[in-house]
This record gives C-alpha cells, sequence and structure tokens, in this order.
C-alpha cells in the first residue's frame, strides 16, 4: 500500500493547496480566519440552535442550521424543541452534515481532519523493535480495508492521529493553542470512506473534530474535498475572486449554493441562462432547503422558483452582510403548486418591478409559457379584449379573471414562521433563540408597504409578496 499511499498523500496535498487558494486566495488575513476558527456550538437556551460567534462562517453555519432544522421539522414527527436532548441535538447535526456532503459525493466522502499531538498520548504509545512509535490502533489501521478508511497523509501525521485516538481511549482532553493559517494547513489530513454511514459513524465516534475551535473549516473542506477542486472550479466558471472575501470574511453566493444544493454554480435562477452568448449556471432543480435573498429587492439578483419553493419550508435567509434561517411547520407552504398559483408565478416574471402588469406585447409570451392557445390571431383578439382602451398594458387581475376564473390556492391564508440569527448580539438579551410570527397573506394582489428600515419584511415579500407578519417579540434581525 505504501506507493499508493504516497501517490495519494502527493494528490490530496495538491488539492487542500488549491483549495486553499480557492477560498482564501492568495493570502490569508489573520483576522478573517480568526473569525471562521469555530467549532459547531449549541446554544443553552435553543437546544437545537447553532452559535455563530462572529461574521462570517455564516456561509457554512446557515445551510447546515437550514438541514438540521429540515431533519427536525420533516423527519422527526413529534419533535419538541424544549424536549432536546444535547445527544439528539448532536445527532442532528451530523444527519444535517450527511445530508450536505451526499450532495457532493463524487466517487467516495474524504473527511478532513486535524490530528492534534498530546504528550500523555505518546508516553501511553510503543516503539517497535525499529523506534517506530506503535499502539494498539496500529494494528487496527493495518486490518483497516484500505478501500474504506484510509489515512492518506504522511507517516508523521498518521501517528499525531494516533496519539488523538489514544487521548480518547484515555480520556484526556487535548489543549488547544490557537494556530496560525500556516499551521492550520500544514497539519490538515484526509480520511476516505466509502459510504455515508461510514461517515456517520466517524462523527459520532469523534465529535469533538466538529465542536472543536476549527469544527466548522474542516467541515468547509471537508466538503469542497469531497465535491473535487475541478468539479467546483467548473460550476463556478470564474474564480478571479475567492470564496471567503478577503477583507470581510463572507462567503460567496458559490459556496452559498455549494452547500445548499451541492453545486457550486455563481447565480440563484433557475437553470442556465444566456447572455451575450456568456452561459451564467444557476439552480437546476428544486432544492431541499430554499434561499431568498434582501438583495433581489434591491435589483441585484433574481431568485427562481427552485429555490423559493423548495421540497421543505425552510429558507436561508440573505441580507447585505449575513444569513440567516426562515422555516415553518406548515407543510402546505411548499405543496404543488396549482394552475393558478404556476400562472401568477409566470406572468410575474415577466413583471420584475412587481407593478402587477405587463406590456400587452408580452401576451403572446406568457400564454406560451402557460402552455395556453398562443396563435398569434388569438392573442390580438385577446389583447384587444384585456386592453380595451389600448393603454399597452395588460393587468394581473383581468388576466387572471379570463383564464383562470376560479382562483385555487394551495397555500393557506395564515401561518406561523420561526426565524434564526445565530449570532448572538442579534438577538434578545444576547441569547440565540428561534423568533415566532404569525402571518397572514393578504387577498389584495398589492405589496404591503413597509418602510425601508423593515428588512425582514422586504425579504419575505420577494416569496409572498401580501405577506403581513406579526412578530410576537419585535421583528428579528437579518444581520
Amino acid at each position: 500500500m505504501g506507493d499508493n499511499s504516497s501517490a495519494s498523500n502527493s494528490n490530496d496535498e495538491r488539492e487542500l493547496k488549491e483549495i486553499r487558494n480557492l477560498l482564501w486566495g492568495p493570502s490569508i488575513r489573520l483576522d478573517v480566519f480568526r473569525r471562521w476558527s469555530q467549532g459547531f456550538e449549541f446554544t443553552d437556551i435553543e437546544p437545537s440552535a447553532l452559535v455563530q460567534k462572529q461574521g462570517g462562517p455564516c456561509a457554512v453555519i446557515a445551510p447546515v442550521q437550514a438541514f438540521l432544522l429540515k431533519i427536525l421539522l420533516m423527519e422527526t414527527p413529534g419533535h419538541s424543541f424544549s424536549d432536546l436532548t444535547l445527544d439528539k441535538c448532536k445527532r442532528l447535526l451530523i444527519q444535517a452534515l450527511c445530508n450536505i456532503l451526499m450532495k457532493c459525493k463524487v466517487t467516495h466522502y474524504r473527511i478532513v481532519t486535524l490530528p492534534e499531538v498530546c504528550t500523555e498520548a505518546k508516553e501511553n504509545a510503543n516503539e517497535d523493535s525499529e523506534g517506530n512509535i506503535r499502539s494498539t490502533a496500529d494494528d487496527e489501521m493495518q486490518r483497516e480495508d484500505p478501500n474504506t478508511a484510509v489515512y492518506i497523509i504522511s507517516s508523521i501525521t498518521n501517528r499525531i492521529a494516533l496519539y488523538h485516538t489514544l487521548l480518547l481511549q484515555h480520556n484526556v482532553q487535548p489543549e488547544h493553542r490557537e494556530l496560525s493559517p500556516k499551521e492550520f494547513h500544514e497539519r490538515l489530513g484526509v480520511l476516505n470512506f466509502e459510504s455515508i454511514e461510514q461517515v456517520e459513524k466517524y462523527y459520532t465516534e469523534n465529535f469533538n473534530a466538529l465542536s472543536g475551535p476549527y469544527g466548522v473549516l474542516l467541515f468547509m473542506y471537508t466538503v469542497l474535498l469531497t465535491k473535487g477542486i475541478g468539479n467546483v472550479t467548473s460550476e463556478l466558471s470564474d474564480t478571479s475572486e475567492p470564496l471567503i472575501h478577503n477583507t470581510y470574511g463572507y462567503g460567496s453566493q458559490g459556496l452559498i449554493n455549494l452547500m445548499l444544493t451541492g453545486r457550486a454554480v455563481p447565480h440563484v435562477w433557475d437553470n442556465d441562462q444566456d447572455v451575450g452568448g456568456l452561459k451564467l449556471r444557476g439552480i437546476n432543480q428544486q432544492a431541499d432547503v430554499g434561499f431568498i435573498t434582501l438583495m433581489e429587492q434591491m435589483r441585484y439578483c433574481t431568485v427562481g422558483s427552485f429555490y423559493k419553493n423548495p421540497k421543505n419550508p425552510v429558507w436561508v435567509m440573505g441580507s447585505e452582510t449575513h444569513l440567516t434561517v426562515l422555516f415553518s411547520n406548515e407543510k402546505r407552504l411548499v405543496s404543488p403548486e396549482t394552475p393558478c398559483e404556476t400562472a401568477r408565478r409566470v406572468f410575474k416574471s415577466y413583471d420584475p418591478d412587481g407593478n402587477n402588469f405587463i406590456p400587452s406585447a408580452l401576451l403572446g409570451d406568457v400564454l406560451s409559457a402557460l402552455d395556453l392557445v398562443s396563435d398569434p390571431e388569438y392573442v390580438d383578439i385577446m389583447r384587444k379584449k384585456l386592453d380595451p382602451e389600448n393603454l399597452g398594458i395588460i393587468l394581473l387581475n383581468a388576466f387572471m379573471d379570463e383564464f383562470f376564473p376560479i382562483d385555487q390556492r394551495s397555500t393557506p391564508d395564515t401561518f406561523d414562521l420561526m426565524h434564526y440569527n445565530g449570532i448572538p448580539g442579534s438577538n434578545l438579551a444576547n441569547k440565540v433563540k428561534y423568533r415566532k410570527g404569525t402571518a397572514i397573506l393578504l387577498e389584495s394582489d398589492l405589496k404591503v408597504m413597509c418602510s425601508s428600515s423593515n428588512h425582514m419584511l422586504t425579504c419575505l415579500q420577494t416569496k409572498w409578496p401580501n405577506i403581513e407578519v406579526n412578530w410576537h417579540d419585535g421583528v428579528p434581525s437579518l444581520n
């Protein structure tokens, strides 16, 4: 196995270096690296809520929180947020990480590790006749199927990993010291696993790898390595800017999309779009967890239906600087669209300014997109009927009354929403806690007018234009 191990070691060192450059650029600012250096930690007051200690790592923490909530809401019936034990929350976290990794797997799972040296562990190790350090874990590793779990790092790093195993055996807690970016990357190792069950078992037995001071970084590297650097760069198209902003430390849209969908595409619209001969890649199928953003209201992007209408009532919410999570236990929020809802969505896709009318010249395009009769003669007749005063516009209500007179809706008129923000300082009394609100969808097609400071409502209106929400403890912060 020696030659293959050396080749694997060399390949992974190269790929980890490429991932480092893709994430951080040519140099890593120490303050940005420190902000990302945290583990996955639950808050005391809300057992299943993760804490984000500083700005930056929400590009990983918010998607992980969203998948955790998806599992809790949709796959764990009868749950109660307040009754969750720490062990249950740990299992939910590991399941969430595995959900994300399954979307990224190409050939096998490649778990990035950070082995640590400890004097007490060294003293419990033995030397063989040639002076090499060995332990009972050495023998276990020799018996391991090389295709199942392989340490593909140098022999000295293998020994460091064994020392860490001995720490666990002797119940010794390693003393963590802050690593420089250079030290962190020099110490990284890799484990290969063939099945997600093996990954889940590894994280269960080595939970400290997730909760330790570099747990978030290690998981991000694991996602990128499992996906493969070549696949990531081909999906990004443009790699001139790092995935983590080198000044402010926030994650790019490509990184967010990779965490949510397993694809590092840079845009949030549906499918690919051709703009001036350039193929701009978007979301290619309905997402398990959705995404909505304040930036759409500001005209910086267009979020497609695959993100706005996910399979589960959980959405990552984006502001200019931060990611939070919106969720609900109302499954009807993601039930299949009725023909009426499809018609409204398609009509409004030709009305990007939200005016509830379209230029009459676009009527044929809307009818065609809805698979309705769109022969030119018929379109002319309907254009005159829907715009009798020849104003050059067609109102949404007139269009719906003509083609969909029975207005069926799958979404309930009222429902509860919950919101998560992982930064303590953005919560009441600096305690990370889910915030609850009661939403109502007004019958009018006109948007609810809100002040420019109510970013929460502004963001929600990109998904539900006629929504109003009564938050029980004041409006939560998106920042």
